[in-house]
């Protein structure tokens, strides 16, 4: 299995695809408990809502869980959000605060994991956006997430159901976190919010670089706009279909801006 795959085209953008990947090394699954082979905390779907909305589009796909280590947090297990729950490089525990491992990683394995899996998809990602942004002039990474509404270990009530990421508008251009922005609050039966309680993970805030012409945007999405948020975790084609008409506005703005220059 290879740890990243690759679909090459020929827009602005980039989609980063994280969290969608379910691969776990044998040795990696027989070391988590009952609970963490659940894999509860995928990104499910996501490649599949996302898919054929903006033709040309490049994208780079984790094929690896994010329990084996988690492609958008920083390498060196520094936290995004100090002071705030959340889940390290290579995740103790879920999204509810459980543990996950009837066998804890040590040092050394997180390290291998680094090297064989963490890396790998990085580099990917950078080449991705180092060709792009020889062909434009520009890049625009749009990493794609989503995430159930409601988990109180993380955050408190209903997540709204668009989160737009741009660690507090570090990562993008204006014109881009605007389009965005706009879009998302004419979506009718839509909430949404800007740098929210997901500001950007580590690739938005690592490859978000506007003043080299390199551009990043998280949107994470509440998981029940467009499936079940509960295991088998199916997806809803009726809530996908309209969802997938605003997230293709989005990709289409985002592509003409960069084509176009307007990154004022």
């Amino acid at each position: 299995m290879q740890p990243v795959e690759v679909v090459q085209g020929d827009s602005p953008i980039v989609l980063g695809l994280p969290h969608t990947g379910t691969y776990v090394p044998g040795d990696v699954r027989a070391r988590l408990n009952d609970l963490g082979k659940g894999l509860a905390d995928t990104d499910w779907n996501i490649h599949k809502l996302y898919d054929g909305l903006l033709p040309g589009a490049t994208t780079v796909r984790a094929t690896f869980h994010r329990y084996v280590i988690d492609a958008n947090r920083d390498p060196s297990g520094a936290s995004l959000y100090p002071g705030q729950n959340t889940t390290g490089l290579v995740p103790m525990t879920d999204f509810e605060g459980a543990d996950i491992w009837a066998v804890p990683p040590s040092g050394g394995e997180v390290e291998h994991r680094r090297e064989m899996f963490h890396a790998p998809y990085h580099a990917a990602l950078e080449a991705e956006m180092q060709r792009v942004h020889a062909k434009h002039g520009v890049a625009v990474l749009y990493d794609c997430h989503s995430i159930r509404g409601r988990i109180p270990f993380l955050f408190e009530g209903t997540l709204p159901d668009f989160n737009i990421g741009t660690n507090e508008g570090v990562t993008c251009a204006p014109a881009i976190a605007s389009a965005v922005e706009g879009i998302c609050a004419r979506a009718e039966g839509y909430s949404f919010v800007s740098n929210g309680r997901f500001k950007g993970g580590w690739s938005t805030r690592h490859y978000g670089r506007p003043n080299e012409g390199w551009h990043a945007i998280q949107m994470e999405l509440a998981q029940s706009t467009y499936m079940e948020e509960a295991a088998p975790w199916p997806y809803l084609h009726d809530r996908a279909d309209r969802l997938r008409v605003h997230l293709k506005d989005i990709l289409t703005a985002i592509d003409a801006i960069a084509r176009n220059g307007d990154l004022t």
